[in-house]
């Protein structure tokens, strides 16, 4: 525990030395506050865009829609809605196509030339047909969001399946274990691993896109949000939101890694 927290120590080190920087750089009006704001300045805008904007009354609302009439709590879960369906979208398709990629060559060999013609587009360059297929609103941007988490879980994937150690498959053949049994038992568990990590990738991308996203197809979510701000020059609201998204996506790493520690136990207890 003690170690745990070292490290959360250190890390917290130039973080720390930033913001003095900052402060500093701003204290001395070195910068135009206009371009730069304040670190405080923008603690007070984040506070302010946090804050619930409706009056508590126990007749028409309850104490929970009152805590998330803020901006900032409506549009963090705007953007985590569309990071989560276009996630659960873009792996969903990705996880049985690389599977079935992974272990058959058949397969691979008729899937993967289409797919190495895809993978190198960004989904920014499909905004305009997302755009037409799907109007505007969230399904444009669950789609673009679904494109950027596919191609991560999909070729994390197929290497975690195609590069699993052959004495294992002679092991379980030598054992007498059918084909089905040597895919379930050997191949899968092995490019857990492999899987997890085109996971927490394609989790990093998915955050990213919605950003893109949110500045097109929607009106709210912090993409949304900044894109307003840049508009009327409130720079310290701009930063407060770009604050939010690297806390937001500081916590789902921590979650996704969590979560691979607990899945592959055994994989560290085999390292170790």
């Amino acid at each position: 525990m003690k170690i745990k927290w070292r490290e959360a120590g250190a890390g917290l080190v130039v973080p720390a030395i930033l913001i003095a920087i900052w402060h500093i750089v701003t204290s001395a009006e070195m910068v135009n506050p206009q371009v730069l704001p304040a670190p405080m300045a923008v603690v007070r805008k984040w506070l302010e865009y946090a804050s619930p904007t409706e009056a508590y009354d126990a007749a028409t609302m309850s104490w929970l829609a009152w805590a998330v009439s803020g901006e900032l709590i409506r549009d963090t879960i705007g953007s985590m809605y569309r990071v989560l369906a276009g996630f659960v979208v873009g792996a969903g398709l990705a996880l049985p196509l690389g599977i079935a990629m992974g272990a058959n060559q058949r397969v691979y060999a008729f899937m993967n030339p289409l797919m190495q013609v895809l993978r190198p587009i960004p989904p920014i360059a499909y905004i305009p047909l997302s755009i037409l297929w799907f109007g505007l609103g969230n399904p444009p941007a669950i789609f673009l969001i679904a494109i950027g988490a596919f191609f991560p879980v999909l070729m994390n994937t197929i290497a975690g399946v195609r590069h699993v150690d052959s004495i294992y498959i002679r092991a379980a053949r030598n054992l007498g274990a059918s084909q089905w049994t040597i895919f379930r038992r050997v191949m899968l568990p092995a490019a857990v691993p492999y899987i997890l990590s085109g996971v927490r990738i394609g989790i990093g991308t998915a955050f990213i896109v919605v950003i893109v996203s949110e500045m097109i197809a929607v009106n709210n979510g912090l993409g949304f949000r900044i894109l307003e701000a840049r508009e009327y020059f409130w720079s310290d609201k701009i930063i407060a939101g770009m604050i939010t998204i690297g806390m937001l996506g500081l916590s789902i790493d921590l979650i996704m890694n969590k979560i691979n520690n607990y899945l592959l136990r055994w994989h560290r207890g085999l390292e170790n």
